[in-house]
């Protein structure tokens, strides 16, 4: 742990429904975890507080470059979306003060490192707004996952109207929108919702090898990658394309683009500085 950032399990150390681990699996990933197995992870407000304080302590801690998030295996799920109870005593005041950005949603979306959601069980409602945040997402097989919202007489409100027509279509967002279906893990890979779906004994084996091999590059690089590819679907494609390369000039100011050009010509691993 240098001096000049957080350390993030510390923080972490007091929270009684989201845990972190450094480290444990793989060099530079941190692994968190949400705990509230009594409701399946529903996200009530203490778990999105816990969440997000997490999440703003990975991003300062120099030793984190890779973020994979996942449920407990005791809660045998994902998330399973939102705490009904909650939202059954707000009004619509008290929903839009609810609502204010930046929301836990925002902040796995926002986050400048990498995030894995290692989709462990039943991923539905908040759960695939939270999942859909990520960058990647790997499903255990036997996983559900969809937006049951409108069985309640609501919409999703955690930006799945918005995030998962642009990564699955219109026409698939509609259906799982305005149908309430649950889909399994197989479906939701077929039509782009998640990336991989890995058998329960594959599936941390599959999320720490891509965690880590992650991890091995400069944290620059993959901050700026991250930030390039998320443009894509938040610009035209011309002006995506004079981003890209702004962005790819950027790195020709640091010291990890000649430290990485030189490793490969002497054919020995890159020492990045840059975080």
């Amino acid at each position: 742990m240098s001096d000049d950032g957080t350390d993030a399990t510390a923080v972490a150390a007091d929270f009684e429904l989201v845990s972190l681990a450094v480290g444990d699996r793989a060099e530079g990933v941190a692994t968190v975890t949400l705990d509230r197995p009594d409701a399946r992870n529903a996200l009530n407000g203490q778990l999105r507080r816990e969440l997000k304080s997490v999440l703003d302590a990975v991003e300062d801690d120099p030793e984190v470059r890779v973020v994979v998030l996942t449920g407990s295996d005791e809660s045998s799920a994902f998330v399973a979306g939102a705490d009904v109870k909650e939202l059954r005593e707000r009004d619509a005041i008290e929903q839009r003060d609810a609502s204010k950005r930046p929301r836990v949603y925002e902040h796995v979306d926002d986050l400048e490192k990498p995030v894995i959601a290692r989709i462990n069980g039943h991923c539905l409602g908040g759960g695939s707004e939270l999942a859909l945040g990520c960058d990647v997402r790997i499903a255990q097989a036997g996983a559900k996952l969809g937006q049951p919202e409108i069985n309640l007489g609501i919409i999703p409100g955690g930006g799945a109207t918005q995030r998962l027509p642009r990564l699955v279509g219109e026409g698939q967002a509609m259906r799982l929108i305005l149908s309430g279906e649950l889909i399994d893990a197989e479906e939701a890979a077929d039509i782009g919702l998640v990336d991989e779906v890995c058998d329960p004994d594959d599936l941390d084996d599959r999320v720490y090898d891509l965690a880590g091999k992650m991890a091995t590059k400069s944290p620059l690089a993959l901050e700026i990658g991250k930030k390039a590819v998320k443009a894509g679907s938040r610009m035209g494609l011309e002006e995506g394309i004079e981003y890209e390369a702004e962005l790819f000039a950027l790195l020709f100011a640091g010291d990890d683009k000649n430290e990485g050009i030189d490793a490969f010509l002497e054919d020995r691993e890159p020492e990045w500085t840059e975080r």
